[in-house]
């Protein structure tokens, strides 16, 4: 699932908190989650195994009026390991009609208790684990009357939604649409909650002949009723988590296209169809890159996008069917400001990581969510470069120090008070980073060798937190506990105070560093850190192992450095504060090889923007290759001697036209207006007001309404 976070403040304030103000969540329903009482025992350990589903198939029909789901499940299961004569599931607020033991074409009434959450099945005899067996249910599942507060946590907890079911509503179209994470499918079939049980599925699905269907798997045939309806029958062969189960139902069209053999498509409703090339149409080659990298093919029978109205989340990783929230029907003018690659990329990792191989339990959520989240790093690594891939790594580093947090959990929890909790910035952006330290700890031939074993040990499973250890030890011959018990299983992060220093005397250069994190709640870290020196012209890295509270290193140089520049690779995922110079930020700024280093650099000299040689340095930036540090350095705008805004006027003129990215044409458009007012911006406005960008027309339009 991707909680989407907005880019707030164009992540400007990042330059001097590291993060934004609390992050931005958009068409979130609210969740009211307490937290655990001071003191409080809690471990939230995996679910126990009773019985295993081996299939369920479901005949589904609905009634738009009262938003009924009229169902017959089919489940085939057995028991997990010890012998059973009862299968427990999971079904909230139904309507059970009866239950059958199924005999080839014979049905066999069974005994049942039903409490309206669980429902205890006594089957006709103890079965062993090697004896499977069949039961049938015919059910009505009444989603809309499920209460907040009593059956469901909110709103958004119901798992089947009928949108504008009464069609009253004349600019929101009719659809159906299912969410099931983390425990929401048990309100619309009966099935085991949690994501620990697999298993494969049929769905036939009776729909309107004007609507389309879409849910796992691959549609294998459809049969017209003759009376104005259709079934489309879904098969998914191939196991997967019953939180992962989809079904939608709308006036779609569908866009095909094709990875390898396998059918890729995009679900949109009529009015985006024109678009839906241009937001989803980089997924094949999305598919192809990870497919490579991981050495695992996508491993399931098609990749379906649907875009759906009110949806409770960013988006969903269904098994083949993403379900994505109206935000992304796009404009070609809206895709220039926010194109929503990220959040494509995240849910299609996801197949990899989630799908194909899924947390044992939400306590190990970040298996799944961390590495959603830096596939979006690796995605804009591959297509874009390191530069734009930082620039995401920032981000998710911002809003992780940036949360409002009033608790500091572990990464892998188990004493968490509602597993919702578990959907946060430490599962998704700590995670992200975290896994990127990782690589960065033992290379890239580890990191995405140690990947494919993980992937191929443990496809269709469940796994925790050490079976990616060992995959990681057994690739790398390295003993990491001291990692994974130091960054997943361990709160907070590193806050580093770095002072370095020349000794022309003994020709000798000091870096000294300090954890300050407090140590009677968070670790003492162990770090290998890349420490650069820049001398003469040239740069020599020197590796360090940071292990201790307070710990200097020595190198030798025969003249003082212009820069010592420490975690020089800047992978550390904490907060640090490396008290350089004015010049020395100025050298950083323009010798230092990555993104994150014009980052640290132009960040702390718009804290010295007082000074001449930070502002110049700073109108230097203007000029940056990435946007990003480009629109921050505008920023400094409020600082600069009138001699200088006048030395800059025409530059400004030329990015609110000319900059390739909408956000900093827009920045600048605003810039105009506030810094210079009383010039003749006229022919700017007449342009920009007709861009195709809607930052840009609206950065225009509030200026012309305030002259």
């Amino acid at each position: 699932m991707r909680t989407k976070y907005m880019i707030c403040c164009h992540l400007v304030a990042a330059f001097f908190l590291m993060g934004c103000s609390t992050p931005k969540l958009v068409n979130l329903d609210p969740i009211t989650v307490s937290e655990n009482a001071a003191g409080v025992n809690i471990y939230r350990g995996s679910y126990t195994k009773l019985t295993d589903i081996i299939n369920t198939k479901l005949d589904l029909s609905f009634s738009w009026d009262s938003a009924y789901v009229y169902g017959k499940a089919t489940i085939h299961a057995k028991p997990y390991f010890y012998p059973s004569d009862e299968i427990i599931l999971d079904a909230n607020g139904f309507r059970i009609n009866s239950i059958a033991l199924v005999k080839k074409d014979d049905r066999q009434p069974l005994r049942y208790t039903y409490n309206g959450k669980k429902l205890s099945i006594k089957l006709d005899k103890s079965y062993t684990r090697d004896q499977d067996y069949t039961i049938f249910i015919d059910y009505v599942a009444m989603p809309n009357k499920l209460k907040i507060g009593e059956d469901i946590a909110s709103a958004g907890d119901r798992g089947f939604y009928f949108i504008n079911k009464d069609g009253k509503d004349k600019d929101k179209p009719r659809q159906i649409w299912t969410q099931g994470e983390t425990e929401c499918n048990s309100n619309w079939f009966p099935t085991i909650n949690g994501p620990q049980e697999k298993m494969t599925q049929e769905i036939n699905i009776t729909v309107p002949n004007e609507y389309v269907s879409l849910s796992n798997g691959s549609l294998e045939y459809s049969t017209l009723n003759g009376n104005g309806t259709r079934t489309d029958s879904w098969r998914q062969e191939q196991p997967h988590a019953t939180y992962l189960t989809m079904i939608a139902v709308g006036n779609f069209v569908i866009t095909k296209d094709k990875w390898r053999d396998k059918e890729v498509s995009y679900y949109t409703e009529p009015a985006f169809a024109s678009t839906a090339r241009l937001v989803f149409g980089k997924t094949p080659e999305m598919i192809e890159f990870f497919s490579k990298k991981l050495g695992v093919d996508y491993p399931w029978d098609k990749y379906s996008q649907i875009v759906v109205r009110d949806f409770v989340s960013g988006a969903m990783e269904n098994t083949t069917a993403t379900v994505f929230f109206d935000r992304m029907n796009m404009s070609p003018g809206e895709y220039l400001d926010e194109n929503h690659e990220d959040i494509i990329s995240h849910e299609l990792f996801h197949h990899w990581f989630g799908d194909l191989v899924t947390a044992e339990s939400w306590s190990n959520l970040p298996l799944n969510e961390s590495f959603a989240t830096y596939g979006e790093y690796l995605w804009d690594e591959h297509k874009y470069g390191r530069e734009t891939a930082d620039l995401k790594g920032l981000e998710d580093l911002s809003a992780y120090l940036g949360g409002d947090r009033k608790v500091n959990p572990d990464v892998i929890r188990f004493d968490y008070a509602d597993r919702e909790q578990m959907f946060d910035e430490i599962s998704y952006q700590k995670g992200g980073r975290i896994i990127h330290m990782l690589r960065k700890t033992v290379g890239d031939d580890v990191f995405f060798k140690a990947l494919n074993l993980y992937l191929t040990r443990h496809a269709y499973k469940s796994v925790e937190i050490h079976d990616l250890r060992l995959a990681f030890e057994e690739v790398s011959g390295m003993d990491l506990n001291w990692f994974f018990n130091q960054w997943f299983l361990a709160s907070g992060h590193p806050s580093l105070n770095i002072q370095s220093n020349y000794n022309p005397e003994k020709k000798e250069v000091s870096v000294t560093i300090n954890q300050k994190q407090d140590l009677s709640k968070f670790p003492l870290y162990r770090i290998p850190i890349a420490v650069d020196v820049y001398s003469g012209g040239k740069v020599e890295r020197k590796e360090i192992v940071l292990d201790k509270k307070d710990q200097t290193f020595i190198f030798p140089s025969a003249i003082m450095p212009d820069l010592i520049n420490t975690d020089a690779e800047k992978y550390i995922l904490g907060e640090k504060v490396d008290n350089k110079t004015l010049n020395q930020n100025i050298f950083q700024y323009r010798n230092a090889p990555l993104f994150m280093d014009r980052f640290e650099a132009v960040r702390n000299m718009l804290q010295m923007k007082n000074e001449a040689p930070a502002r110049a340095t700073l109108i230097e930036a203007f000029k940056d290759k990435n946007w990003f540090i480009r629109t921050a350095a505008l920023s400094v705008f409020d600082k600069l001697t009138t001699d200088e805004q006048k030395s800059v006027y025409e530059q400004i003129r030329g990015i609110a036209l000319k900059d390739e990215v909408s956000l900093v044409r827009a920045a600048a458009v605003n810039i105009l207006g506030k810094f210079y007012s009383s010039q003749n911006n006229r022919d700017i406005y007449d342009i920009t007001k007709k861009d195709k960008a809607p930052s840009v027309v609206k950065a225009t339009e509030d200026i012309i309404g305030k002259q």
